[in-house]
Order: structure tokens, then C-alpha cells, then sequence
């Protein structure tokens, strides 16, 4: 066993890549740019601080460098194109590398922009306000076009205003000429050849997966988007609770079904089965939010009569950290025995139905027939021969227990207000506060993995004939 354990253990690795690559992959798919948190470029200082800004951001946020170790592209394609650091941008220049395929040309065209609008600010405002006003905004979307007719429509504007303003030859007549001539270029000299010709750029160990996937491994998720906070002390604040109630419902939920079971299986067909099969088939059929709303209405408030107002409202309750230490647990305790009914009632009824089966399978075989001609009593025959040997359905749904721990009951955690785990990737979501989700997705998944090996070992205890070695 401690082999087979050993080997389980190095297939970790391999899974845990393949997962944090879908993980990553996934990420950069997303929409959006967390780190443009700054539209004021009126002047040259503003647009100087909003470019240190998103730099800081993105520093941040790990979104500077190549997004991993090597590229496979075409000719036509740079390997510097990381280093344009906003999103929009790059991903705007690599559209035009696309249909033309010159990125010499294109980088020219980039750099007349950026002349022209760092040669805006040095006209006095006396010379054509309102005129450098409107080449200043049209400026701002030439870099974020990829459509010709959409740019030209842009640069035939930007020289309508240009000659209709005399004042300004004197200023941007080499700037202005530059810009039309670069984008003429791109057309006239394009290379559309260059984009069939594969080839790969290699970027070392300083790319952004590199840097998450070693991160995450010694336990740094990063930072969220939207409180700029570490994101493992976020999950820490969620992840207590909800373990707390999983916990709690996995112990009510194992401890009551697991001798319903046995004892279902052991009466089969009689009165006391019936009504606990059908019982069981009706609760495993309540959607565990309309059970969780009912019981929020009829038992949290005493509107439908002072008896029906049993259990606090909703949350965790309000006394201070600095209570005494029984009255906080004991208001705590009485918030969460709701949603725990709510989580366990339904893995009670399922794994009760499992354990029922296993259990019916395993006393009909001949070992069990031998135990009891034996003459051994019916309770050792149950619970020391049958029951171990039925206890692999239980097993299995075991593996589930770590990653529905540490994911949590979403609709649960809302509706009661429970600030865990499953609040806080659907808020995370609604956000986009993509760090946490993707935090969340990939220790769900090494849950997953632990849950499956826990299981396995799980099986060779439950019976030691089970081997793991092929024969």
C-alpha cells in the first residue's frame, strides 16, 4: 500500500500542471483590464502618471512579461510584444500584424502616434485649442483600431483639422506627415508571407505562469482586483466557515445515514423500510434552496406565530470580537444549525440509499449465508462481517467531502448570508475579481486529487484483500 500511496502522490504533479495550464489558459481569456484604472490624459503629466499607474498595476497583478515559457507564432510576429503592457493595445497591434503581416512597419506606424501626441502637448493652448483638442481624441483611438476603413475615416479627420487650422504647420507639419505616411506604409509594404512561416520564441523561466504557478505553490494567490488585498488572506477569511459547516454537516450527515442504511437494508421490505425509502426519496428531491427559503420564513421570524420563531435571522450574528468567548460560540452555534440542516439533509438521503444498497448486495453473499450458519449473532454478522465490505458506495462519495468543503454550498451561503467560501466566488464572479475564482478553481482541484487518494487508501482498510498492484 505504502507503494501504490507513493506513486499516487508523484501523479500530483503531472494532474496539478495539466489543471493550473487550463487554470492560466482560462485567465487570459478573461475581459477586460484590471490594471487601467486611470482616463485622464488632459495633459502630459496625467498621462505620464496614468502610464506609471497601469504599470504598477499590472506589476501588481503579475500581467507584465511573456505569458509563458515559449511562443509558437509566425515570422511576422515579434518577441516583444509583451513588452507592450496594456492589453487593449497589444492585442490591437498583433490584429494588425494579422492582416498585414510588417511589424516594422506597424512599430513605425505605433511610434508617429505616440510623437504626435507627446508633440500635442507642447503647443501653447492659444494656438488652436479647440482644434488640438479634437486631433488629441482621435489620437486616443488610433491605437485601439485594427479596421482600415475605421482608421483611415480617424487620420482623414485628424488632417481635415490639421489643414483647417493653419496655426498648427507650423507645429506638427513633420508629426502630422509622419503619421499619414506610417499607416500608408503598412498598406503598401505589407507581408502577408511572413504569416506563414512558423516559428517559436523562447522566453526562460520569467513569464507569468511561471511566476503564478511557483506563487501558488508556496501559498502567495495573489492580489484581488478589487480590494488590492492578498488573495489567500480573502479565502482565509471565507474558508473557515465554510469548513465549519461542512464539517458539521458531514458528521450529521454520515452519522445519521449510515445506520438508517443498515438498518433499511436489514428490514428490507418491511414497514420500517418503506417508509424510510419513501421518506428519503422526498427529501432528496426538495431543491436545498426552496427548503432553505422555507425555513428562513417560517422559522426565523415571528410573523406566523410566536412558536414559529425558533432560530436567529440570517448571518453570523453581531455581538463583538470582544465578547465573552461561550456567548459569541453559542450565537454563532444557533445561526448555523439552519444552513447545516440545509447542507446535510440532502447528502443524508443519498448516502442513506447508498449505504442501503451496498449493504442489501453484501448479505447475500454466500460468506454472510456461511456467518450465519455458523450461528453467529445477527448483529456481528452485520456490523463486523456485512458492514465493512458494503462501506465502498460510502467510500467513493467520500472523495467528493474535500472539494465540496473547500468550494461550499453557494445558494446556501447567500441565502443565510454566511460569509464562506460560496459567497465568496459568486461575488468574486459577479466582480470579476478573476484571482480569487482562479485561486478557488485550482485548490478545489488539488481537493479533488487529495479526496481521490484518501479514498483509494480508504478501500485497501476497508479490505485488505483490495491490491493495487497488477497481477
Amino acid at each position: 500500500m505504502f507503494k501504490y500511496t507513493v506513486k499516487r502522490i508523484l501523479y500530483f504533479f503531472p494532474t496539478l500542471i495539466a489543471i493550473s495550464f487550463l487554470a492560466f489558459g482560462l485567465s487570459k481569456c478573461t475581459p477586460g483590464d484590471p490594471a487601467n484604472n486611470c482616463e485622464d490624459s488632459s495633459s502630459l503629466a496625467a498621462m505620464n502618471n496614468c502610464d506609471i499607474e497601469y504599470q504598477r498595476r499590472a506589476q501588481l497583478f503579475g500581467l507584465t512579461g511573456p505569458s509563458f515559457y515559449f511562443e509558437l507564432t509566425s515570422k511576422a510576429y515579434p518577441d516583444t510584444l509583451h513588452k507592450i503592457i496594456q492589453k487593449d493595445k497589444r492585442e490591437n497591434w498583433e490584429t494588425l500584424i494579422s492582416h498585414y503581416g510588417n511589424w516594422e512597419q506597424i512599430s513605425d506606424y505605433k511610434n508617429a502616434i505616440q510623437a504626435t501626441q507627446l508633440k500635442l502637448f507642447e503647443i501653447p493652448d492659444s494656438i488652436g485649442k479647440e482644434s488640438i483638442k479634437k486631433i488629441k481624441k482621435e489620437l486616443n483611438f488610433l491605437p485601439i483600431l485594427s479596421k482600415d476603413k475605421v482608421i483611415t475615416s480617424r487620420i482623414n479627420k485628424i488632417l481635415k483639422t490639421y489643414n483647417n487650422t493653419p496655426t498648427l504647420k507650423k507645429y506638427l507639419s513633420k508629426e502630422i506627415s509622419g503619421l499619414e505616411n506610417s499607416y500608408k506604409n503598412i498598406k503598401a509594404e505589407a507581408t502577408p508571407s511572413q504569416l506563414y512561416i512558423p516559428t517559436i520564441h523562447w522566453y526562460g523561466f520569467g513569464n507569468q505562469y511561471h511566476n503564478w504557478i511557483t506563487n501558488f505553490i508556496v501559498g502567495d494567490f495573489g492580489t484581488s482586483y478589487k480590494t488590492l488585498r492578498p488573495v489567500a488572506s480573502e479565502i482565509k477569511d471565507a474558508i473557515f466557515w465554510t469548513f465549519l459547516m461542512m464539517i458539521l454537516s458531514i458528521f450529521v450527515a454520515y452519522l445519521t445515514a449510515i445506520p438508517l442504511g443498515v438498518f433499511s437494508a436489514k428490514n428490507r421490505g418491511l414497514r420500517f423500510d418503506k417508509i424510510t425509502t419513501l421518506t428519503l426519496f422526498m427529501l432528496y428531491s426538495l431543491p436545498s434552496f426552496w427548503i432553505a427559503t422555507m425555513l428562513v420564513v417560517f422559522f426565523t421570524t415571528p410573523e406566523y406565530g410566536s412558536w414559529t420563531d425558533l432560530f436567529p435571522s440570517i448571518g453570523l450574528g453581531d455581538l463583538p470580537s470582544d465578547a465573552p468567548f461561550w456567548s459569541r460560540f453559542w450565537e454563532t452555534a444557533s445561526h448555523l444549525i439552519l444552513p447545516v440542516l440545509c447542507i446535510s439533509y440532502n447528502s443524508l438521503a443519498f448516502i442513506s440509499r447508498q449505504m442501503r444498497g451496498g449493504m442489501i448486495n453484501v448479505i447475500q453473499q454466500d460468506y454472510i449465508r456461511t456467518a450465519r450458519a455458523k450461528g453467529l449473532d445477527e448483529n456481528q454478522v452485520i456490523w463486523k462481517h456485512a458492514f465493512r465490505n458494503s462501506l465502498f458506495p460510502i467510500i467513493t462519495l467520500f472523495a467528493n467531502v474535500f472539494p465540496a468543503a473547500l468550494a461550499g454550498s453557494v445558494v446556501i451561503e447567500v441565502i443565510f448570508n454566511i460569509p464562506g467560501m460560496g459567497k465568496l466566488t459568486l461575488a468574486s464572479i459577479f466582480e470579476q475579481n478573476y484571482p480569487v475564482v482562479f485561486a478557488i478553481l485550482m485548490l478545489a482541484a488539488v481537493m479533488t486529487m487529495v479526496g481521490m487518494l484518501v479514498a483509494d487508501i480508504l478501500y485497501s482498510v476497508a479490505d485488505p484483500r483490495v491490491s493495487f498492484d497488477k497481477k
